[in-house]
């Protein structure tokens, strides 16, 4: 099993699952960089998987169809909002692609269906497909859920095994880790993981897949516990914050509006 990155848009990547000459793609917000791909590795597209009905991830999905007849996964609760989906998932379902046995998360609070894909065994450290809920260094923003239930959806992610690789979808790690060395200035993962992950882009390499591993040392947003990042969010938000919730919810509301300088 190999997975590759399709980038698409500015900051987007389609990672494509690829199994001897069959190929399955993950939120295809544009067609064209598929098919091209598609065509240059001789590849046979075998099943469309999706996390949630936000454009950028399924606006490639009506073109695919057009050239591939195959099954689209994707969440239940947004059915009517994605219109293409021919097997609607919930929590706890599991599904056969290319070999790999899926495991499907509910995780809402970037959309309130958002789902995640995980299987223990891929790629001998685990897969996490996650969308745009996990981000290395960072989280989606609450369009649609509560810090609640963002934060319980990370929180369960979080508890997958440590050297899960984290396949998010999109490119957001430089900024992300500049916030999070503003919320954290001391912590040394941060820094070494900053100066890592501009060497990589400065040579043309992605920053991703990312660990959970390195997601728990890094990433203030699964970092809710630790005491200088409830010092950085309470003098952010003015007050006292007696949950990891709260804290959480400050950190979100800090990222909206961050500007890395």
């Amino acid at each position: 099993m190999q997975v590759h990155a399709i980038p698409a848009f500015t900051d987007n990547y389609i990672w494509t699952l690829i199994e001897a000459n069959r190929a399955a793609v993950v939120d295809p917000g544009d067609a064209a960089p598929v098919l091209a791909f598609l065509a240059e590795r001789e590849l046979q597209l075998a099943a469309i998987l999706i996390t949630h009905h936000h454009p950028d991830h399924i606006g490639g999905v009506p073109e695919l169809l057009r050239h591939y007849e195959v099954p689209v996964y994707g969440p239940a609760d947004e059915a009517q909002r994605i219109g293409t989906l021919s097997h609607r998932l919930h929590d706890g379902d599991e599904l056969d692609v290319l070999g790999l046995r899926l495991q499907v998360l509910a995780v809402p609070g970037h959309t309130l269906g958002h789902i995640a894909y995980h299987c223990a065994s891929a790629i001998g450290t685990g897969l996490l497909l996650c969308g745009d809920t996990l981000f290395s260094a960072g989280c989606g923003r609450l369009f649609e859920g509560t810090p609640e239930q963002m934060y319980a959806s990370l929180a369960r992610l979080a508890a997958l095994p440590p050297a899960t690789q984290v396949f998010c979808t999109h490119e957001y790690t430089l900024s992300n880790l500049a916030f999070a060395q503003t919320v954290e200035p001391d912590n040394v993962d941060v820094a070494a993981h900053l100066a890592q992950v501009r060497t990589w882009r400065h040579q043309g390499r992605i920053s991703l897949p990312s660990t959970l591993e390195l997601e728990r040392r890094i990433n203030p947003f699964l970092r809710t516990a630790e005491p200088a990042v409830r010092t950085a969010a309470e003098r952010y938000a003015g007050h006292a914050l007696p949950t990891e919730t709260a804290v959480f919810a400050a950190l979100r509301r800090w990222k909206d509006g961050f500007r890395p300088t």
